[in-house]
């Protein structure tokens, strides 16, 4: 039988196998979600009185989840990063000040490699959080907040590989830094400016961000005959105008479309406020780009100006703006 088919008679098995694990890692998150207690509320509080910064740690795959809840608290407001335990031995202590609070990670907590990090939290009066499924341990004993994680077994078919352990730790990391963002009232605005780049951070563009201001808006009078609307419409090269009343405020809409509309002899000859479309659909320049986006395709618009609360045009968008940033 060649390999081929001998991975193909197993595939049931295998995955099996894979929904045993989701399912036994699933259960786990429950039952640590149950033993949730003040010891939670407690951390929580060390790290929001936090004056420095909050430095995470741990060694082998507690360490690789440590550096993920660093990251993650680093990205929602609280200042974190990641410190090797082998490091901290050779003079990365010395990175760690007073203000700061230090998150170590170990599942048995008896990790050697943890230990001069625990003395010297205990000499220099560093609080010390430590996550871990044994409370009596040298982590959890010496720990100002001990957040001890319930014995679930391992999910892996010899029940040693930390899967479960390791899973549980990475949830709590995130309740750990979801709770301090609700705390500080974290906004999609704050998310923005940590996360600039890729998808993320054009998720959380403003409309504000890429509209075309100042004399770039193609603006015209009500009473402006439409050879010169067509001229300013040509100049700004948005395919459109925008009429304003004598107080500056948004009354209509010109665009291409309007124009085929209307295309009769007198049409030079007519102002801006017989061609216009009245009262045209508007935004904020505080609206996230990707919903303009979805309300310029539902509404099977290409231009959408931006106002402020009395209708005075701040700006204005085209559908190609949208799509060059990437926001579709």
């Amino acid at each position: 039988m060649t390999d081929t088919q001998d991975f193909d008679k197993n595939k049931e098995r295998i995955l099996a196998e894979a929904v045993r694990v989701l399912q036994a890692e699933g259960d786990a998150l429950r039952v640590l979600s149950s033993s949730l207690n003040g010891s939670f509320t407690e951390a929580v509080s060390l790290l929001w009185s936090c004056k420095g910064r909050v430095i995470v740690t741990g060694m082998g795959k507690s360490g690789h989840v440590a550096r993920k809840i660093a990251a993650t608290l680093a990205s929602t407001g609280t200042p974190s990063y990641f410190i090797h335990p082998g490091e901290a031995s050779h003079g990365d202590l010395g990175m760690i000040v007073e203000g700061d609070v230090i998150l170590a990670l170990s599942n048995s907590g008896e990790v050697s490699e943890l230990f001069d990090i625990i003395h010297y939290a205990r000499r220099f009066s560093i609080p010390l959080i430590g996550m871990t499924s044994n409370g009596q341990s040298t982590l959890g004993a010496s720990s100002n907040v001990a957040l001890v994680l319930p014995r679930v077994g391992e999910a892996c078919a010899v029940g040693l590989a930390p899967t479960t352990s390791t899973t549980m730790m990475m949830a709590l990391g995130d309740a750990l830094a979801v709770a301090l963002m609700t705390l500080r009232g974290f906004t999609a605005e704050n998310f923005r400016n940590f996360h600039p780049g890729g998808k993320l951070g054009k998720r959380l563009m403003r409309v504000a961000d890429l509209m075309h201001t100042g004399d770039a808006i193609p603006l015209v009078a009500e009473s402006d005959k439409m050879a010169d609307v067509i001229v300013v419409m040509t100049r700004k090269s948005l395919g459109c105008a925008g009429v304003v009343d004598g107080a500056g405020a948004l009354v209509g809409i010109i665009t291409d479309g309007d124009l085929r509309r209307h295309m009769e002899a007198d049409l030079m000859t007519r102002t801006a406020a017989e061609i216009m479309t009245k009262s045209p659909m508007t935004v904020s320049a505080s609206m996230f780009a990707v919903e303009l986006i979805k309300q310029i395709n539902d509404t099977k618009r290409t231009q959408v100006f931006v106002v402020d609360e009395n209708r005075k045009p701040l700006g204005v968008l085209h559908i190609h703006d949208l799509l060059r940033a990437g926001i579709a």
